[in-house]
């Protein structure tokens, strides 16, 4: 991925949602103006979601999601619903497509309940609205379109950009920390995990939000930092260092140098810094047989030191010296039960949008599990979380301990 490419975790996710047959896949194509989503008459043509990141105007970047139908039944239909309800769950704009010529059924009332219930912007598309004889006075909520004319396609374009509003009071990446001119020193192992050539996402994406502040990004590898400080000739605002290497990292930081890690910088670009920051804390209450689950937000190959499911493990069993059991989650397959689970380690969330993050949160305070990320439990093992906190002065965790 180059730097001027936006991630999908940046983009609006946009969820086409509906009976079998509404239409969902024709108003997709409609709307991309491409042929994105197999459509046929047969029911239940498309049987997984369906994501395509594009170009959207008037939107922008936007990450679509063609869904199957949510009256499918069967065993595999009830696992096909089902994916579909959790795909409400990374929604920041949510469509319900329902045939223009029939009030709404039960299950699609049903359907709008939820949007409301998780407050997910929505808009009910009224398609195939060319078999009635005259078009009804939409209510609020709805459009009347057809994906087979054309019909009110670029209203209802206008209409999801509207209510694809940014989040204006969202806090950057890292780039409000720092002022022009600054000196910002990233610390950046090479990970075996990235594609060769390449940064990895966060590592990315802070390098550039460092340069949109008009502050200087320095990267090194762990074994140079001690030469560079030496060297720079002026003291650093922030040292960022990838979660693996934190214990070197902050014995080679000055400790008048501000240091976090990347993935502490995810949680509080996404609004989880706080609960993540308390969740970290409990790994010195882990008791013999305490399950312990860690979740990534993406799937890779696995290296024979894997982060998640190796080296992890290892240093939460010799930190605690506790019996304890692991368990593990990928993409988007996050369990909705958290019950067996004394803890929950998530990854960065680099690859998930805000809304799911947010999601994963509430269900796990929800349900009274404490959840942390990589690098904070990282810190916290090492003995320096207060430090890596300190870039965020709003944060307190003596009340914590």
């Amino acid at each position: 991925m180059s730097l001027n490419d936006t991630p999908s975790s940046s983009r609006a996710h946009i969820g086409f949602f509906g009976k079998r047959n509404a239409g969902k896949s024709s108003l997709v194509n409609a709307v991309t103006g491409q042929d994105l989503a197999v459509v046929s008459d047969v029911l239940g043509t498309t049987t997984d979601p369906v994501y395509k990141a594009m170009e959207l105007l008037p939107l922008g970047p936007v990450v679509i999601i063609d869904t199957p139908g949510l009256d499918d039944f069967g065993y595999l239909g009830e696992k096909r619903v089902r994916k579909t309800r959790q795909v409400v769950n990374k929604t920041d704009v949510a469509v319900l497509v329902a045939d223009a010529g029939r009030p709404l059924e039960p299950d699609e009332e049903e359907l709008l309940a939820l949007f409301r219930a998780k407050g997910v912007p929505y808009v009910v598309a009224r398609n195939k609205c060319e078999l009635l004889e005259s078009t009804p006075a939409p209510l609020p909520h709805e459009i009347y379109v057809s994906a087979l004319e054309g019909r009110n396609i670029k209203e209802f374009k206008e209409r999801l950009a509207g209510l694809s509003v940014a989040d204006e009071t969202k806090l950057r990446l890292v780039g409000d920390l720092v002022s022009p001119a600054d000196f910002v020193i990233l610390v950046i192992p090479i990970d075996k995990a990235a594609p060769k050539g390449r940064l990895i996402l966060p590592q990315q994406q802070t390098i550039r939000d460092i340069l949109e502040a008009d502050a200087a990004a320095v990267v090194v590898k762990e074994f140079e930092l001690r030469d560079v400080l030496g060297n720079l000739g002026k003291k650093p605002k922030l040292v960022i260092t990838d979660s693996q290497v934190f214990a070197k990292v902050s014995a080679d930081t000055p400790r008048d140098v501000l240091l976090t890690s990347f993935s502490i910088l995810f949680a509080r670009h996404k609004g989880v810094l706080d609960a993540s920051a308390r969740g970290a804390l409990k790994v010195d209450s882990l008791k013999d047989g305490d399950r312990v689950l860690i979740s990534e937000g993406c799937t890779h190959h696995r290296q024979c030191d894997d982060i998640g499911t190796v080296k992890l493990p290892r240093w939460i069993r010799n930190h605690t010296g506790r019996e304890l059991k692991f368990s593990w989650s990928s993409g988007g397959d996050f369990p909705e039960d958290l019950s067996p689970y004394a803890l929950i380690v998530h990854c960065g969330a680099c690859m998930l949008n805000d809304r799911e993050v947010r999601y994963r949160q509430k269900c796990a305070e929800d349900q009274g599990v404490p959840i942390t990320n990589f690098g904070m439990i990282i810190a916290q093992m090492q003995g320096i979380l207060k430090r890596s906190l300190e870039a965020f002065p709003h944060l307190s965790l003596d009340s914590e301990e």
